[in-house]
């Protein structure tokens, strides 16, 4: 077939639905969310009646999705690699079932372009002991996915699939391969797998541990992984994913003079590694993200020549990987960049002029203006970037603004504030609201409700029109959920709320709800 452009996230979509993929359940989280995205505008997908879900977090998605495989059919989860830490719980249990037909991506941010931290997925991956695809290229990203689903039904276990934001956000062509019907429904081989109990767990479990030489020979035999022989042996290079195609940048037509492991499928090709080790004089790892396969060759080799890479910086421990860093390491010249213009000014994050959660920040800003010791918990999305007009003071993962401002308020701070936006309220904010509503926190939880998951790029948010049930469904006092519009002329009114509300002794939720401008625009052009 004639090759498409794509990038990297469409590629790995665009696979889903070519292998046959019958049901992608994710959360959107950048870097990965274009590739639910693609799927749901996809018409192939609705033809072939593909189901395509935003879910309310990762771990709803995943538990879907481990929901599709009972039925015997190839189901996807996409995240970003802080999204691997809510799912934790039915991830590290759907190894242990042998969940067969289930790829779940993730999205790893070296160098944090839009996360919180650079948390290495292939250590969730190991832990969980499954076998883990990382893609060097778009092709590799496209072919894979056929693959993953292959050695999933195969060895009868669940796959992680790593990409970086690299990755993810570039194009290159992609050649298709002939589309696969989806599976039809079929039974569980083993019904009393997916039943938990100690002696079924004990016992699956064991099977777990005793396919991982499965798993290493797959590893060793499938392809993916290459020894390129070299002719200059002072020096051996371990490469993962996109790191290999950093190292080629640096040997124009791919003539590298060093001996290469490349590495895209885990567990480790040891034999591959070894023979490396027993060439080489020392040894260079690299790798985008932490120092993972570094750690591993220092563990089940150490036999004395030198391990280089992020452990001992001779690539620095933080940040993302590219070709200027490999070059250095490898003790190339580095060619100087072009110089940036004067004219070009650092521009940080801001929110969009107009945005309503300015007017919401205001009214928080002046009324806090009376309280020395009151506080603001911040929350994951737009609303972060409250932080440089300082009307925030912490941000620390999805959700825990509530329960911090709890936390902080059974301390003494008066007034706590917690700041959510809907969409993160769905995916992990009302249960944190169940807990103060349950302990009689002192709290003022603002609840900004744009209409959308803008961060992300505008998916709908799972608590949509449903905010003031939801909250008073959790036992807020109804009195005390209060809505407004948040405008420049209800400024008054808004300060006016907050007092009231923070002289009530108790959980109040406060609902300024204006639709996102950007997502306005969008149904003003239709």
């Amino acid at each position: 077939m004639a090759k498409t452009l794509l990038l990297g996230d469409e590629a790995i979509a665009q696979a889903f639905i070519d292998a046959g993929g019958s049901a992608i359940n994710s959360y959107p989280g950048t870097p990965s969310t274009q590739i639910t995205e693609f799927v749901i505008k996809s018409k192939e997908a609705k033809e072939k009646g593909i189901v395509a879900n935003w879910c309310a977090n990762e771990k709803t998605a995943l538990e879907a999705s481990i929901g599709v495989a009972y039925a015997g059919k190839r189901a996807m989860t996409c995240m970003k690699h802080v999204g691997l830490n809510v799912c934790g719980d039915p991830f590290m249990n759907a190894a242990i079932i042998g969940t067969k037909g289930v790829i779940v991506v993730v999205a790893d941010d070296p160098s944090m372009f839009s996360s919180q931290d650079e948390q290495d997925s292939r250590y969730y991956g190991h832990w969980a002991m499954i076998p883990m695809l990382e893609p060097s290229n778009q092709q590799e990203a496209y072919d894979m996915v056929f693959f993953g689903y292959e050695l999933s039904e195969k060895l009868g276990t669940p796959i992680l699939y790593r990409i970086p934001t690299r990755l993810a956000h570039s194009r290159a062509g992609v050649e298709r391969r002939a589309a696969l019907p989806q599976n039809p429904i079929t039974a569980p081989s083993d019904p009393a797998s997916f039943v938990l109990l100690p002696a079924n767990a004990k016992r699956l479990y064991r099977n777990l541990i005793d396919k991982q030489p499965l798993f290493t020979q797959s590893s060793e035999e499938s392809g993916f992984n290459k020894y390129f022989e070299g002719t200059d042996k002072k020096l051996g290079i371990i490469t993962t994913g996109i790191a290999f195609n950093y190292l080629m940048e640096n040997f124009p037509g791919g003539n590298c003079p060093y001996p290469v492991v490349k590495v895209t499928q885990y567990p480790l090709p040891y034999k591959m590694i070894n023979k490396l080790y027993d060439e080489c004089d020392e040894i260079l790892v690299l790798e985008d993200g932490q120092p993972y396969v570094e750690e591993h060759v220092k563990g089940f080799l150490g036999k004395g020549k030198k391990v280089m890479g992020r452990l001992d910086e001779t690539i620095r421990r933080d940040g993302e990987l590219n070709a200027e860093k490999v070059a250095k390491a490898l003790g190339r010249e580095v060619e100087a960049g072009a110089a940036i213009p004067e004219v070009v000014t650092n521009r940080p994050p801001a929110l969009c002029q107009g945005c309503p959660h300015i007017d919401s920040y205001n009214a928080v800003l002046d009324v806090l203006k009376k309280y020395e010791q009151g506080r603001v918990f911040g929350d994951i999305g737009c609303y972060t970037l409250g932080f440089n007009m300082g009307a925030i003071n912490t941000t620390v993962c999805m959700g825990a603004s509530i329960t911090m401002a709890k936390g902080a308020s059974e301390m003494g701070i008066f007034p706590s504030f917690a700041v959510i936006g809907d969409g993160t309220f769905g995916h992990s904010g009302m249960t944190g609201l169940l807990d103060c509503v349950n302990e009689k926190a002192n709290v003022v939880v603002m609840i900004l409700d744009n209409d959308i998951t803008a961060m992300t790029g505008g998916q709908p948010s799972s608590a949509h029109s449903k905010l003031w049930k939801i909250c008073a469904g959790l036992g807020v006092e109804e009195d005390h959920i209060r809505e407004i519009v948040p405008l420049p002329k209800n400024h008054d009114e808004f300060v006016k709320i907050l007092e009231e509300e923070i002289n009530y002794n108790g959980v109040s939720v406060i609902i300024p709800h204006r639709t996102c401008l950007v997502e306005l625009k969008k149904h003003l052009k239709k």
